[in-house]
């Protein structure tokens, strides 16, 4: 009897310890394949926006290697930029947080063509990029470019203006630029053509936290 008793308490116990393992691998199971809240619906977004965009085989694939790059900074412990110009936001981020939303102006698509006949093509920027640099009360001089997108004549001596391209500068990579809106005295009104323009109290607000490593996400 006392036999049976030990065989029946230990088979008991094997049974409960089997359970108890069970349970435990059914909780990481359900975790490990749990859905993000998030995920499924960004996702989506970028689906339907790539699906409705007039994009060359070269072009969507440039569109999903930055969405790929910046979906990989959201888990980054990195301040970075992002640019959503179907929103016009632009985003100051710590990995997944949005520290600042901001309003966004792009810059147009331009071809333009000066009195002393030179051309230049402006074409809207996105992608991938690290800060080249920056600038606070940038004495800038003003380009031959300026004067042809507000329609005047070059001058033979173009006079440099303080803040003419805007208080805050962010420097891209070929020239490209987020910048604040520029002074009164400047010929440039509203954002240079292909870069973005942001409101002066939002790029004040993250100036500190940007430098050479910063990352910029444009799409």
């Amino acid at each position: 009897m006392w036999l049976n008793l030990a065989l029946l308490v230990v088979a008991l116990g094997t049974f409960l310890y089997a359970r108890h393992q069970r349970d435990l691998v059914e909780q990481k199971t359900a975790t490990l394949f749990k859905k993000s809240e998030n995920s499924p619906a960004e996702v989506k977004r970028v689906r339907d926006e790539l699906a409705q965009m007039d994009l060359t085989e070269g072009e969507l694939a440039q569109q999903l290697d930055v969405r790929m790059k910046y979906a990989e900074s959201l888990k980054s412990a990195q301040f970075y930029i992002a640019v959503d110009t179907a929103k016009k936001k632009m985003y100051f981020r710590l990995g997944n947080e949005i520290l600042r939303e901001m309003e966004v102006q792009p810059g147009q698509a331009k071809s333009l063509k000066g009195s002393n006949g030179r051309r230049w093509d402006f074409v809207p920027v996105k992608g991938a990029f690290t800060v080249a640099g920056k600038a606070a009360g940038l004495s800038w001089e003003v380009p031959e470019w300026a004067y042809a997108l507000a329609g005047q004549p070059i001058p033979a001596s173009r006079p440099t203006i303080e803040n003419g391209l805007g208080k805050y500068v962010i420097f891209l990579p070929n020239n490209y630029v987020i910048h604040s809106p520029p002074s009164p005295e400047s010929p440039l009104k509203g954002p240079k053509p292909g870069s973005y323009m942001v409101p002066e109290d939002d790029l004040a607000a993250i100036w500190p936290r940007i430098s050479t490593q910063t990352r910029v996400y444009i799409f």
